[in-house]
């Protein structure tokens, strides 16, 4: 495969944008080698600048579901376009996509709109503290919450600790607030709730997407629940990767659990950037100008942005009979992987959880971050540089998430099952 192209641009990059990427996991530090640059998209598949064309699993991380250049999205962005791409000022816009996911949601009586999901929230968290005049957070070990100050922790030695940074750049004063627990350890969490009667809220991905997919167990969400109530304490549920991928109502319309608030983002964009949080009308109305709390945007329900979504999501209510077919080819694709896994001895552990999927190379079921830990990225480094070199664009690390799109047919899938057979007896 040639892709001296991709080479020579990100030699180019990175004399001018630190690492050569403007998120770190694109730089391919995980899986080896050089990241492949795209030149464009089109349905499931991605062209890069070398001419190479790939099935994407990635799918800008998971807003696209129905794949790249989707007709009626782009027909919406256009339009929107024309009419001018930034005001600063309230439109319709904002309020028909907001009435949308208020009507899907029915922990959301209200929404407010900003550009990221690091954003969103980072600001359901100063919303959580004002609401309840608190100050520390529960948060667990492998969830990523986008890298807001007070979010970028790591786990001490014990099951539970107070966070220190784990990144320079963030000072210890931000991050003493911040309490770790173990994903699906109901006792770690109430050893949070031990240690510190100044509990704002909890934190949670109900569907862990970001050390790959680890859904939470429903007992542990019930459970959290009804320690969050018991304390006084605000349950966040971050859905900015699960919202609309999971299912038309994300994971909480899976799991039976009402939190206090939602994050949302990807897929309520279309592709475009959007972050949103929302909640109870009386938790939303501490929102300035109503309210105390302080929270502000100019590009915030940006109109092109709010098209795109509206885009989005109406076609997503229009055929939500698309969830079981997407979920039947997540399937496929992990069975698949799974079976010609076993035929070469290789320990695999899959899921599924709607529209994504994930794996581990692991002897057992993962249902942590130490458990993923335990992966073996070694190997993962070599399946996915073999599987890239055969035309499948997997997410460059063991700890993220996959998606299938509306694109992705069953061919597509079946050749990456024969591709994997390919690399697993390559690679072994």
């Amino acid at each position: 495969m040639y892709t001296q192209n991709s080479k020579d641009a990100f030699n180019e990059a990175k004399k001018v944008i630190p690492g050569g990427v403007d998120s770190p996991v694109r730089a391919f530090k995980s899986v080896g080698g050089t990241p492949i640059f795209i030149k464009r998209g089109k349905g499931a598949c991605l062209i890069d600048i070398d001419g190479n064309k790939y099935v994407d699993f990635v799918q800008s991380w998971g807003p696209l579901i129905f794949g790249h250049c989707d007709k009626s999205i782009e027909k919406a962005v256009k339009k929107a376009v024309k009419k001018g791409l930034s005001f600063g000022a309230p439109t319709k816009l904002e309020t028909k996509l907001a009435q949308k996911i208020c009507d899907l949601f029915e922990a959301v009586d209200m929404i407010r709109f900003v550009s990221s999901g690091t954003e969103a929230v980072m600001s359901a968290i100063r919303l959580a503290r004002g609401y309840t005049g608190r100050d520390d957070i529960v948060k667990f070990e492998g969830c990523y919450h986008g890298h807001s100050d007070s979010l970028l922790v790591q786990a001490g030695s014990g099951a539970v600790t107070f966070g220190t940074p784990s990144s320079p750049g963030v000072p210890a004063d931000f991050t003493k607030h911040t309490l770790l627990a173990k994903y699906n350890d109901i006792k770690s969490v109430q050893k949070c709730f031990e240690d510190s009667k100044n509990i704002a809220c909890v934190i949670i991905e109900p569907i862990a997407g970001n050390m790959g997919l680890i859904p939470a167990d429903i007992e542990f969400l019930k459970e959290i629940k009804n320690l969050c109530e018991k304390h006084g304490a605000l349950l966040i549920f971050d859905e900015v990767m699960s919202g609309f991928r999971a299912s038309l109502r994300g994971a909480t319309g899976l799991v039976g659990v009402k939190p206090d608030l939602i994050t949302f983002g990807k897929v309520i964009g279309g592709g475009m950037p959007v972050g949103a949080f929302g909640g109870l009308e009386e938790v939303m109305d501490q929102l300035s100008p109503d309210g105390p709390v302080y929270q502000a945007g100019t590009l915030s329900g940006n109109p092109v942005a709010m098209s795109a979504g509206i885009a989005s999501l109406e076609k997503i209510i229009n055929n939500e009979e698309m969830y079981e077919e997407l979920e039947e080819k997540a399937n496929m694709l992990m069975q698949g992987f799974k079976k010609v896994a076993n035929e070469f001895d290789i320990q695999l552990q899959t899921d599924v959880r709607g529209s994504m999927f994930g794996f581990f190379f692991n002897e057992n079921e993962v249902k942590n971050f130490d458990d993923a830990l335990k992966s073996d990225t070694k190997l993962f480094a070599k399946f996915h540089k073999g599987m890239l070199k055969r035309g499948f664009y997997f997410a460059c690390s063991q700890f993220e998430t996959g998606f299938i799109d509306t694109k992705i047919k069953t061919k597509h899938i079946e050749k990456a099952i024969s591709a994997a057979r390919e690399v697993f007896k390559e690679i072994v």
